[in-house]
């Protein structure tokens, strides 16, 4: 957790990025991603530089030559503002270090097209002071900052990639229980919510398995997939990663619906995502395999057909959709429906309230837990009516102290004591047949029982002997009012 300093630090320099004149949340995370980077490069060098010391041997692999010693962070960071910003602008200078470095460091790949936004020295002067003064020491540390910043860009986009709540991100995540031999992919990655919360959860839980090295080298390289078509959230994404200790994030630039992803198949053990709600694509746009398994333009039932064919067999995916996938009446809507629960196994459907997304929207969603089997196996999907999530349902989203959250994760992992439970409970079992039945029908209120209290009324001539009553007493009292104002006058 953030201490109250951290916290005032880094509201600091987004109010200085404010009071600079730049304003779009977005371009400010993306500037402070490539100064945290340039910051990083240089602790990195300094690290490599203290081992060929101890060793007395030549750096290895080192970031910077001798003659670009004056690109490091400790080196320019105390210039003067004017001296500085050009020395961040010119040729062979900072900036143009950072997007020209090529395989020197990681992050690195991330950075083509890249541009410079900070418009002033001052600005830049101010921030790399307060940047400065945020220590970052360890990963918890750094993966706190980054997501604090993250949490400022809520306001940011308009298709809803990065917007995903953290509470929901983890409840998400507790429910799957990421094991150290996954490869988990969120194939609408955005700033990379869902596989950092998966990388936490894999850090506390088997924590004696990173004395592994073959361990280590699969979580930083192959244990997190993810593929994003807007560069801006890519770079973002990526840097969320490696603060959170993925040293080498396996991020693709790539629109996952395209051809150019068909590499995408039988890749991945478990999948977390929230992929976009809105928009629709032309079929010639999209790879014909997954259209192949759900033959339509919406982009949230395209991304059901892509997860099923990025899965391994016996790989399992939690997946955020809109209501209108679980009873949408289309050809298409029918059709993915039926393909999950047929063709593999429909574990569960958890619906959510409509005020989860909010302020940014109010659409209702589920969701969707299924493992790829390529053989069935659906017989009885669990259903659960989450009411609340621990924030008022409005659009000021405030903490309140009602949430299923905790009781979701706890039956999820016990749903061998659910098979009791009755339709008017919070969460209950559907046999498969009745859902097929009911047209592949998935929406909850479709099943779930509601017990209508019965209310007793007075009989009308009681109802009507009351009034007479007050309004007796109404007249009596206006009357000596009246007799009161009389007196006074």
């Amino acid at each position: 957790m953030l201490t109250g300093e951290k916290r005032s630090q880094i509201d600091k320099i987004w109010n200085a990025f404010w009071s600079g004149g730049v304003s779009n949340p977005l371009t400010v995370i993306e500037q402070i991603t490539y100064l945290l980077f340039i910051k990083r490069l240089d602790e990195i060098q300094t690290t490599k530089e203290l081992k060929a010391n101890l060793l007395h041997q030549a750096i290895e692999s080192p970031i910077y030559t001798d003659e670009q010693s004056d690109l490091r962070w400790s080196r320019f960071k105390d210039r003067e503002p004017e001296d500085l910003f050009s020395h961040f602008r010119k040729e062979s200078g900072v900036f143009d270090f950072i997007k020209t470095m090529g395989t020197a460091a990681d992050f690195s790949r991330f950075m083509k097209g890249a541009t410079f936004m900070i418009p002033t020295g001052r600005l830049l002067a101010q921030v790399i002071d307060l940047l400065s003064d945020v220590q970052m020491t360890d990963r918890d540390t750094k993966g706190d900052i980054y997501e604090y910043l993250l949490s400022k860009i809520a306001s940011a986009g308009t298709n809803g990639q990065f917007r995903t709540p953290r509470h929901i991100i983890k409840m998400m995540v507790d429910m799957m229980e990421p094991l150290p031999q996954d490869v988990i992919c969120d194939p609408s990655a955005g700033t990379c919510g869902f596989l950092v919360a998966s990388a936490e959860y894999v850090q506390t839980k088997y924590e004696d398995r990173f004395g592994d090295p073959e361990f280590r080298k699969h979580f930083n390289e192959k244990m997190f997939m993810g593929t994003e078509f807007d560069a801006t959230m890519l770079r973002i994404g990526a840097m969320n990663m490696m603060m959170h200790g993925i040293e080498n994030p396996n991020l693709i630039d790539v629109d996952a619906l395209s051809e150019a992803n068909a590499g995408f198949t039988d890749a991945a053990t478990l999948v977390l995502a929230n992929p976009p709600f809105k928009g629709s694509l032309d079929h010639e746009s999209v790879e014909k395999n997954i259209l192949a398994k759900v033959s339509s333009k919406k982009t949230e039932l395209l991304f059901l057909g892509l997860m099923l064919r990025g899965l391994k067999i016996g790989g399992r995916a939690a997946v955020i959709v809109p209501d209108g996938v679980l009873f949408g009446s289309s050809k298409a809507h029918i059709q993915i429906r039926k393909e999950i629960s047929d063709r593999h196994q429909l574990k569960a459907v958890i619906s959510m309230p409509s005020g989860v997304f909010k302020p940014y929207a109010g659409v209702s969603t589920a969701i969707l837990i299924f493992t790829r089997t390529d053989s069935g196996g659906t017989e009885n999907v669990w259903f659960y009516d989450m009411q609340a999530d621990g924030y008022s349902l409005d659009d000021k989203r405030q903490e309140i102290s009602n949430s299923d959250i905790e009781d979701i994760v706890t039956r999820f992992r016990n749903l061998e004591q659910e098979t009791e439970r009755k339709r008017t409970d919070k969460s209950f079992f559907v046999p498969f047949g009745e859902i097929i039945a009911n047209n592949y029908d998935l929406s909850i209120n479709r099943y779930k029982e509601v017990v209508h209290e019965e209310k007793f009324y007075e009989k009308p001539e009681v109802i009507i002997s009351r009034i007479k009553e007050l309004d007796e007493a109404r007249r009596k009292n206006l009357a000596e009012l009246e007799k009161l104002l009389s007196v006074e006058i």
